[in-house]
């Protein structure tokens, strides 16, 4: 089956992203100290040119290299109250991830002002993200460079599986070191970055991610199994993982079609996801890949 997400579309996306930007009302103001928790945020500020506002991120915020020499404030979903307060935030940018929410109460109670941005696993969300950080930041020049870039990548991506008619069916596991393997099923990051690589989710019964039984693992029989590099280091390697039951039983285990992703580039949604599926979707149909640097803009 072919997979067409007209270029329309995409391009509606970056007007919304540009009105926001035109439109949003600017702060007199613009926050100097940010805790940033989520990676594609920061990021974000990064490629703004606004790290110097920066006192802190999240365990994430792995991207550019100079974030993880920042303060943590430890994962994204576990804060701490007592954690993000010692850095005297004016400004807490928030993925929609980010809590508890428990934390994120006593925070508000506090003063600290909480910008938090949904998780939208599309071009559209990503540079929803960009428009509303450009704005808090006071940088609409940059907003819309940066807007412009990224919905570039995405254009591409759209213009080569536009050419492309096959679609082959990928399991997207997640996790593999304790217990049965964890796969990505509806309405995951996962999910949403197969269908623009233009191929079929063999997990796609399942609604996000759960743990896949041999028999069912064996019977979803996928082309390609991807699997993240935390869960290949955790596991011990791809040969170790090609060793794991059932693997071998899979079309994806005979044929050694098995690799390993970048869990950053690939499921962050963020600046370079673009490029990233991009390059995912040329190895699903058989090309060589190029590698990705998250911190390259």
């Amino acid at each position: 089956m072919k997979l067409n997400i007209p270029l329309g579309l995409a391009c509606r996306s970056t007007l919304a992203a540009l009105a926001w930007l035109a439109a949003a009302p600017v702060s007199a103001a613009a926050p100097a100290r940010i805790v940033s928790v989520g990676g594609a945020l920061t990021e974000i500020v990064y490629a703004l040119d606004s790290a110097e506002r920066l006192v802190g991120v999240d365990s994430t915020s792995l991207a550019p290299a100079e974030a993880k020499a920042l303060p943590q404030v430890g994962y994204m979903r576990t804060l701490s109250a007592e954690g993000v307060l010692s850095l005297s935030p004016d400004l807490l940018l928030a993925s929609a991830h980010a809590g508890p929410p428990t934390v994120l109460e006593q925070l508000r109670a506090a003063g600290v002002r909480i910008e938090t941005l949904a998780e939208d696993y599309s071009a559209a969300g990503i540079t929803a993200k960009i428009g509303a950080i450009a704005a808090l930041l006071d940088k609409p020049e940059q907003g819309r460079a940066l807007v412009g870039q990224v919905q570039a990548d995405f254009d591409r991506l759209a213009q080569w599986r536009a050419q492309s008619s096959e679609q082959p069916k990928v399991l997207f596991l997640m996790a593999v070191a304790h217990g049965a393997p964890l796969a990505s099923g509806r309405g995951t990051a996962a999910d949403a970055v197969l269908t623009l690589a233009g191929a079929a989710n063999a997990a796609g019964e399942l609604q996000g991610n759960k743990p896949i039984g041999i028999e069912a693992m064996v019977a979803a029989a996928p082309d390609v199994i991807l699997l993240t590099d935390v869960a290949a280091n955790a596991i011990g390697g791809l040969e170790a993982f090609y060793r794991q039951p059932g693997i071998a039983q899979t079309p994806a285990g005979r044929q050694r079609k098995v690799l390993v992703v970048d869990t950053l580039a690939l499921l962050g949604f963020g600046l370079h996801s673009g490029q990233a599926v991009l390059e995912l979707a040329k190895q699903l149909h058989g090309e060589p890949a190029v590698a990705i640097d998250a911190g390259a803009r």
